[in-house]
């Protein structure tokens, strides 16, 4: 197969001042506080960069993102200003604040893992007894996390340890849980009617020079999101079986199947092209599902150049 993918970037573009390079996005930020992020084909598991990309990711991730940004700026002010590019997303620099808002409606993923070790208290909030895995909370809870430096792991932080360590001030917090919460809401409202569930999400903002608070990064993913389909939900939880799912947790698994979980001493298992074929495939599901739209697939000839051209015509505007 070995179709392109965009694997990283070097774009030098009118008055750039610096590049940061994620996981996943490489950041430009101009003058004037605008930034210019990419999103690549790279995909991480277990806080590790596999070592091929999966072709259309970055624009399935770029185009999710920016929809729902676009679906939820009536009740949370985001960083968004345009999309020039079918992987590209342009908008106003912030200051990250340094957690992520994490918000689960359902007992899944590392939840389920403290859970079934006996935890009852995530992030300093309560899990009631009795619960199986992918059971619905009560009601959501946040149960943010430390955005680790490069290539740690992000850890659970308890709303008092931010406040107490001064990690984010009282009044801003109070903003980033409100926000949260109805970005959540809405979320799970969007996903209703494409029948899906919003079971978890992580949310991150930052501040513009004005000091306003915005959304930035992307917003109900797949990479940042996990969704399960409602049809038969009830039926698998009674009969204690797995939930159908929607996210990358698919790739994760196959990872563990294959041995590898980010640990000391582990390979990443070699992929395919017929198996990172069926992750770009199962992608283009998840993009087709989350959004309701059919994907659009984007020349991808020579993805360096369309994307160079498209920002600077952009720009030059």
């Amino acid at each position: 197969m070995g179709m392109n993918t965009l694997m990283s970037t070097d774009f030098k573009f009118p008055g750039q001042k610096s590049v940061y390079k994620g996981k996943v996005r490489e950041v430009y930020t101009l003058e004037n506080d605008v930034l210019v992020m990419v999103a690549t084909d790279r995909l991480s598991a277990f806080d590790v960069v596999m070592p091929k990309g999966i072709p259309y990711k970055g624009q399935i991730l770029n185009q999710i993102a920016t929809k729902m940004m676009k679906d939820t700026e009536d009740i949370v002010p985001n960083w968004l200003m345009a999309t020039p590019d079918p992987n590209v997303a342009v908008g106003k620099a912030c200051e990250p604040f340094k957690v992520e808002m994490v918000i689960r409606g359902y007992m899944s993923g590392h939840a389920a893992r403290e859970y079934k070790a006996g935890k009852r208290m995530l992030c300093g909030v309560p899990m009631p007894e009795g619960m199986q895995e992918n059971d619905k909370f009560p009601e959501p809870m946040i149960t943010p996390a430390t955005k680790a430096e490069k290539g740690d792991h992000d850890e659970d932080i308890s709303k008092e340890d931010i406040l107490k360590r001064g990690i984010v001030s009282k009044e801003d917090y109070e903003i980033l849980e409100k926000y949260t919460r109805s970005l959540f809401q809405r979320g799970t409202e969007i996903a209703a009617q494409r029948g899906l569930i919003l079971v978890d999400t992580k949310y991150e903002f930052g501040k513009t020079k004005d000091g306003e608070i915005v959304l930035i990064d992307e917003i109900h993913t797949p990479d940042s999101s996990r969704y399960f389909y409602a049809d038969g939900y009830e039926e698998r939880q009674e009969k204690g079986e797995s939930q159908k799912q929607l996210s990358k947790e698919f790739v994760r698994q196959w990872l563990i199947s294959n041995g590898f979980q980010g640990l000391e001493g582990q390979s990443v298992p070699k992929m395919s092209d017929d198996y990172i074929e069926s992750v770009s495939n199962r992608y283009i599901e998840l993009y087709e599902n989350i959004t309701g739209e059919p994907f659009v697939k984007s020349d991808i000839s020579n993805l360096q150049e369309r994307i160079l051209s498209n920002v600077m015509d952009y720009l030059g505007k």
